[in-house]
């Protein structure tokens, strides 16, 4: 199957949005929150949403970046570096704050998980929440996104691939169907999105 689009770049904008203002409202305004973009295409997406919390409350909410891989667990120990403080670029501390994970697909939750640890290495935040700019299901691990820019259910012999103009050249949101070659490659490699 050819890729079959999902979002155009009007309708992520609109979801992200609606995550900013979503974000806003259960918080109570934006003091006290730190976007946390995952490693690609979660940062700017958090960037984006932190231009557009600036837009509509005149203030400018920290954006930190945070590299997951020393946590991930599909990775043999031999082959993970361990972590340190470099797994992430923080414009402030976590401690007492509310820090909101961003990334672009949540899968099986595994990412996330592991992005929780990484965090409480830096410090001890007054909770995290998570946002997504797509949820597609089939959770290994429970958890759950508190912001949603779109579920899509999908199989798990399709990928739902977000393309973003600041990684990619374009913003776009697309679902792919897998050949067995793929699906076996994809597991073996899986990032645990």
């Amino acid at each position: 199957m050819p890729e079959k689009i999902l979002l155009t770049s009007t309708e992520i904008e609109r979801a992200l949005a609606r995550i900013a203002h979503e974000i806003l409202e259960k918080n109570k305004g934006a003091e006290g929150i730190v976007l946390v973009g995952m490693r690609t295409r979660g940062v700017p997406l958090a960037r984006r949403i932190a231009q557009t919390i600036a837009s509509f409350e005149g203030i400018s909410v920290p954006v930190g970046t945070l590299d997951i891989s020393p946590y991930r667990d599909d990775i043999p120990p031999s082959e993970s570096r361990p972590p340190n403080q470099n797994h992430a670029d923080m414009p402030t501390s976590v401690t007492n704050k509310r820090v909101v994970l961003v990334d672009d697909v949540l899968y099986t939750g595994r990412s996330i998980r592991a992005a929780m640890d990484a965090i409480m290495d830096l410090g001890r935040p007054s909770c995290i929440q998570l946002a997504v700019l797509i949820d597609r299901g089939h959770r290994e691990l429970p958890i759950r996104a508190d912001y949603v820019g779109k579920n899509i259910p999908s199989s798990k012999d399709e990928e739902i691939r977000v393309k973003l103009e600041e990684v990619d050249g374009v913003d776009k949101v697309v679902i792919v169907s897998l050949s067995n070659g793929q699906l076996v490659g994809r597991r073996r490699n899986e990032s645990g999105e």
